[in-house]
């Protein structure tokens, strides 16, 4: 989009925190990275064990393909079950934290390989990682421009608008929403909110699967769109941290 910048705030330094400063959204995420924070206080961060990032990543990998319409459980994909939606978001999940250097060097990039990873076996070859929208690669790219300038606003609210963004510039010929959950939770461990990824954003979404649908609609095409997604994925992000295997 011409215009990802002045969605948010034309012609200002750092687009978002324009958006951050919104009325009622910096209270909500605070209270939202408390919830984060307890969790991952009170088992502490030195104990996670690699078992607990792999649960986390199968749970995100169950809640994406679920909102995309599948209907495979958890032990199902465990076991390595599922269509081609479940198999490509369990794919995606192994593969998903070895993207931090990609994502964090060139964002548009690694949205390619998130693509191709995740649509493997359901759309041609030829189309995997290669955008197809002209205007929705024009949006990834003002986006990665905009994540490469220094900000002051959160981490959790950096996500959720790279979320939005990507999920609704529509650059890919399908699993746009799969790769900007993934893109979310590669934000959180890279701006630092949950490093060793053991909470679930993803599940944050399926836990409230009609309203994240409805932000999503309304990002796209309401002027208050930008808004009122923050405020839902305020709530999602508690949700998130609710899922965590750490919280069980």
């Amino acid at each position: 989009m011409a215009a990802t910048a002045g969605r948010y705030a034309s012609g200002v330094s750092d687009p978002f925190i324009a958006a951050a400063s919104l009325e009622g959204v910096p209270s909500a995420f605070n209270a939202a990275r408390d919830g984060i924070d307890a969790v991952l206080r009170d088992r502490g961060l030195r104990r996670t064990a690699p078992e607990d990032t792999a649960r986390a990543l199968l749970l995100g990998a169950w809640a994406t393909a679920s909102l995309e319409g599948s209907s495979y459980s958890v032990d199902e994909l465990s076991a390595g079950e599922g269509d081609a939606t479940a198999r490509g978001a369990v794919r995606l999940s192994t593969e998903l934290l070895g993207l931090l250097p990609t994502w964090q060097r060139s964002p548009v990039q690694a949205l390619a390989r998130l693509h191709a990873i995740a649509a493997a076996g359901s759309v041609p070859d030829e189309e995997l990682g290669r955008p197809v929208n002209p205007a929705g690669v024009g949006r990834l790219t003002a986006l990665a421009r905009m994540l490469a300038t220094p900000t002051q606003a959160p981490g959790l609210i950096v996500a959720a608008l790279v979320h939005a963004e990507i999920a609704d510039a529509g650059a890919f010929v399908s699993h746009n929403g799969v790769v900007a959950r993934a893109a979310e939770r590669l934000v959180w461990v890279a701006k630092g909110i949950d490093p060793a990824s053991v909470t679930v954003p993803e599940a944050g979404h399926v836990g409230d699967a009609p309203a994240y649908f409805a932000a999503l609609s309304g990002y796209g095409s309401e002027e208050t769109g930008v808004h009122q997604w923050l405020l839902y994925a305020a709530d999602a992000a508690t949700r998130a941290a609710e899922a965590s295997p750490l919280a069980r």
